[in-house]
């Protein structure tokens, strides 16, 4: 059983976790419109993450028996001007991602729920990894500038990244 604090938590999480999906969605659009289809199928997979996320948490509530509240998902933006918008975008929405996790995991651990706490730090951890991927890449795209030639050269590196599901229970 949870405490309505972390079940209120859990769940506005869940909505978070399905908006960012449908976040990165969109940025993959957009980086296929403009011709970077590797960055368009990096960010395609980042989406396809996030929905796994959602879902563990999601089957998480159901475990504890409670039934998750499921809030509306917000419309993303539509368009991004450039690949440096849409990484500096990645970068602020997986920090307010990981001011959230880290917000449940508090919170568990406030109220002695020692099984909440321990589902959480996986999710710390992870955004440990986002948070560090995305600098990276954004570091890159900043050190690239103007250089068509070596923004291809990365959209080529992105392109590599093959979708791994997080929870192979899930798949």
């Amino acid at each position: 059983m949870l405490s309505e604090k972390l079940l209120d938590l859990l769940s506005k999480q869940i909505t978070d976790e399905y908006y960012a999906a449908y976040l990165y969605l969109a940025m993959s659009a957009t980086a296929d419109k403009i011709g970077l289809k590797g960055t368009s199928k990096w960010l395609f997979a980042q989406a396809q993450e996030e929905m796994a996320h959602g879902t563990r948490i999601f089957q998480y509530v159901l475990e504890r028996g409670e039934t998750p509240s499921l809030g509306t998902i917000a419309m993303p933006p539509a368009s991004y001007a450039n690949i440096n918008e849409i990484f500096e975008e990645v970068l602020a929405h997986e920090q307010k991602v990981t001011k959230a996790i880290n917000t449940i995991a508090t919170v568990a651990m406030q109220e002695f729920d020692h099984a909440c706490y321990q589902f959480m730090m996986w999710f710390v951890d992870e955004q440990v990894e986002e948070i560090s991927s995305v600098s990276d890449v954004l570091d890159k795209i900043n050190m690239i500038g103007d250089h068509k030639a070596m923004l291809l050269a990365l959209d080529n590196e992105l392109g590599q990244r093959v979708f791994v599901h997080p929870f192979p229970e899930q798949a």
